[in-house]
């Protein structure tokens, strides 16, 4: 059982979204407004947040970035009826675990949730710090270092480090990391995790991780 927060000013959607998380025996909180709808994300009573864009107050990507500045890793997923390719991007960048556009099924929703609840226990259950390859993650406070040089990393860059780090040493495929960092169904020729493995190397250095052809990535002790 988790204790699930809607912040969402649309009735009707709210209503349904929460019937179908009790109905999954889930607890839930709903919120129409953003300010409100961020002051109970930060109070810690809740495990994960199902967050609308169009909020009165404070809309959705404000929550979102004001929420990741004061170091909560709530898992949060986006529903909203902003579908555009460049609110998607915003909502991932600024540290949604995963974004769902209006209209949607339930069952997608409820699987997506419990994908979150899963990946959090997994990442709460690791070390506050983690270290490989010449480079410090602290976890808690998304801090990154290599050597003696404060690093800065988006919310997403910091989970795909978070990730290769854990599993320093292994291969790591292109689906495996976008199942784990995205949670998202991406189009298999999409190529997003090159793309931020590019980031972190100019951040890490080219020698951090390698690419194993054919195989994957995989990041170097």
């Amino acid at each position: 059982m988790a204790r699930i927060l809607i912040v969402e000013d649309e009735e009707r959607i709210a209503s349904f979204v929460a019937k179908g998380l009790r109905s999954a025996g889930h607890l839930t909180r709903t919120v129409a407004d953003g300010a409100e709808g961020l002051d109970h994300a930060l109070s810690g009573d809740h495990d994960l947040m199902v967050l609308d864009i169009g909020l009165p107050t404070m809309d959705g990507f404000t929550v979102l970035e004001q929420l990741r500045a004061q170091g909560s890793r709530m898992p949060v997923i986006v529903l909203t009826a902003r579908d555009s390719v460049g609110d998607t991007v915003s909502a991932l960048e600024g540290g949604a675990d995963d974004y769902m556009p209006k209209p949607f099924r339930f069952a997608e929703l409820l699987a997506r949730v419990r994908l979150r609840l899963r990946h959090d226990q997994v990442t709460t259950a690791r070390e506050d710090v983690i270290e490989a390859g010449g480079v410090r993650l602290e976890v808690r406070t998304r801090r990154a270092q290599v050597g003696e040089r404060q690093v800065e990393l988006s919310a997403r860059e910091f989970a795909l480090a978070e990730i290769f780090m854990v599993n320093a040493g292994q291969v790591l495929s292109r689906e495996q990391l976008l199942d784990q960092v995205w949670g998202m169904d991406f189009d298999p020729g999409s190529n997003v995790v090159d793309v931020y493995v590019g980031y972190l190397r100019k951040k890490f250095g080219a020698e951090t991780i390698a690419t194993v052809r054919g195989m994957g990535y995989r990041f170097n002790r």
